[in-house]
């Protein structure tokens, strides 16, 4: 044994600057970098398994301090233990010890003040305290941050995988942030137990193929007439935002904080600014006759920027309101959000409006990157022609939808 060991010498280890890996035996290596730095490595396999474990720079711990420590690794696996683990152990004791040990909750609390100036919305943020708060907390709350391995993770994630599927794959996406940013803070070290790839992924079912993920619920587009001229007859703010939502097939926060400033009633334009955008890049809506008598009519409501004002003050409109308004109408088996796959089906089905032009109106983003970097312009003024298309067949009633079909067909 003693030739396999001590294979270097302190003026080899001095002088050698060629990039690769040196043996001084017993799986102790000097490692020099593309960059030139040195460091020590000590490699071993336990349990079939290939690993390594950094035992610092050449700098800060010499050659014969980098063989104590690999003794001691050597003297770990003797007994079948991990030397990685065990220093990741020892670590948390000691900062235990030293009150130095962040909880996972610290770390969380401070990764969300850190973040949330860049979240689009505020609901954004408290999204992320309530899922922490109902599944996280409760089981990783108080651990030592880089005590959390993957039996914690799978204890959150396993009772609601299967029922509340999409739930917990958000709740696994925030906890493997969180890690990260504490790994990134050295507040903990290791592979991060929540990552899917290579991780989660031997121990849970993709949610693809747990349940099948459930659309809004959308009126069928040959009713849209009947329930806009039902909608009509209600009076204030709310029912006439929810006409301008569906007319633009806006996203309902769209609608909600949409402010003055944002409007050419001249043009026909409203400009949704990038950070009031799902996708984060601004979008140009065309605005319809039907749309543009509708802010007409709201221009009256002096005293607020927002266009739907809500009751107290300065104040935007309730993203419930809308929810509220279908339900009183009798029609709450349908989701505001649905009305844009109402929009949707009328395009595909009833119109040779092209499928970008319909998924621009949508703002959805180009899932072929190549299409989408080579298409400089937005299609505006294909868009205004189908937005108007939408809003004199949303005018239309039931008895009548089916002769436009037709003759849109043939128009377009």
């Amino acid at each position: 044994m003693s030739r396999s060991l001590n294979r270097l010498s302190a003026r080899e280890v001095a002088s050698q600057s060629q990039r690769g890996m040196y043996a001084d035996g017993g799986g102790l290596y000097l490692q020099i970098s593309r960059f030139d730095s040195k460091s020590w490595i000590f490699r071993f396999t336990l349990n079939k398994r290939a690993r390594e474990m950094g035992l610092g720079s050449l700098q800060n711990t010499p050659l014969a301090d980098a063989r104590l420590a690999a003794d001691k690794c050597r003297k770990l696996l003797h007994d079948h233990i991990d030397p990685i683990e065990h220093r990741r152990i020892d670590r948390i004791a000691k900062n235990q010890a030293l009150g130095l040990a962040k909880t996972f909750k610290e770390c969380a609390t401070t990764y969300i003040d850190s973040h949330s100036a860049g979240w689009k919305n505020v609901k954004h943020a408290q999204q992320w305290d309530n899922t922490l708060n109902t599944y996280a907390y409760p089981v990783l709350g108080d651990q030592p941050v880089d005590a959390i391995d993957v039996s914690m993770v799978m204890e959150v994630l396993d009772p609601i995988w299967r029922t509340k599927t999409e739930t917990a794959s958000r709740v696994r996406g925030r906890i493997e942030a969180i890690l990260d940013w504490a790994a990134a803070r050295e507040y903990r070290s290791g592979v991060n137990p929540a990552r899917w790839k290579g991780r989660l992924d031997k121990l849970l079912p993709p949610k693809t193929k747990v349940r099948r993920v459930k659309h809004h619920k959308a009126l069928p587009y040959r009713e849209i007439g009947l329930f806009m001229a039902m909608l009509r007859e209600h009076d204030g703010i709310v029912a006439r935002a929810l006409e301008f939502t569906i007319l633009t097939a806006a996203r309902t926060e769209e609608v909600t904080g949409a402010v003055w400033s944002e409007f050419s009633l001249d043009q026909g334009i409203w400009v949704i600014p990038g950070e009031r955008m799902k996708n984060g890049n601004e979008h140009r809506v065309p605005l319809s006759r039907q749309a543009i008598d509708i802010l007409i009519a709201m221009q009256r409501n002096d005293g607020s920027e927002f266009v739907f004002p809500g009751r107290k003050g300065n104040s935007r409109l309730s993203n419930m309101a809308f929810l509220q308004h279908t339900k009183r109408m009798a029609f709450d088996k349908i989701t505001v959000h649905g009305f844009r796959s109402t929009f949707r089906d009328w395009a595909g089905d009833c119109t040779n409006h092209q499928h970008e032009v319909a998924e621009l109106a949508l703002a959805h983003t180009e899932g072929d990157k190549v299409v989408a970097a080579y298409r400089r312009g937005d299609m505006f003024e294909k868009r205004r022609r189908m937005m108007n298309d939408w809003a004199n067949f949303c005018d239309a009633t039931v008895e009548t939808q089916s002769g436009n079909v037709v003759k849109m067909l043939d128009r377009t």
